[in-house]
């Protein structure tokens, strides 16, 4: 349940128009880039679901986002260091899930496998 809500986030974070007014903070996106992408990887590993498997499709999703975004959603721009923030994202999800893997949380598959 938590995996598929943290995918749907990600949907509406990358595809939804963008709204009025300027970040938070400087950077605000890149991190907003990175959390959406950090949820689901971990949470796909920790329930168990294979980690060459969930690192291409997020990996992909990644560059994949960021094309849709420049070429067909007109209120949105694709920008090559979102890509970035997101595949940093990735790899954050898959150390999370290793360390609370070590720790004794989630499932009994190895994030490796």
């Amino acid at each position: 349940m938590l995996l598929a809500l943290a995918v749907l986030v990600q949907l509406v974070v990358l595809y939804a128009p963008s709204g009025p007014g300027g970040p938070l903070f400087p950077h605000a996106d890149k991190v907003a880039h990175v959390l959406v992408f950090l949820a689901p990887t971990a949470l796909a590993l920790l329930a168990g679901l294979r980690s060459a498997v969930v690192v291409a499709v997020l990996a992909g999703h990644a560059v994949l986002s960021e094309v849709v975004q420049a070429a067909v959603l007109p209120t949105r721009a694709g920008d090559p260091a979102d890509v970035l923030a997101d595949l940093v994202g990735v790899a954050l999800g898959v150390l999370v899930a290793h360390l609370l893997r070590r720790w004794g949380v989630g499932g009994s598959v190895p994030v490796g496998s």
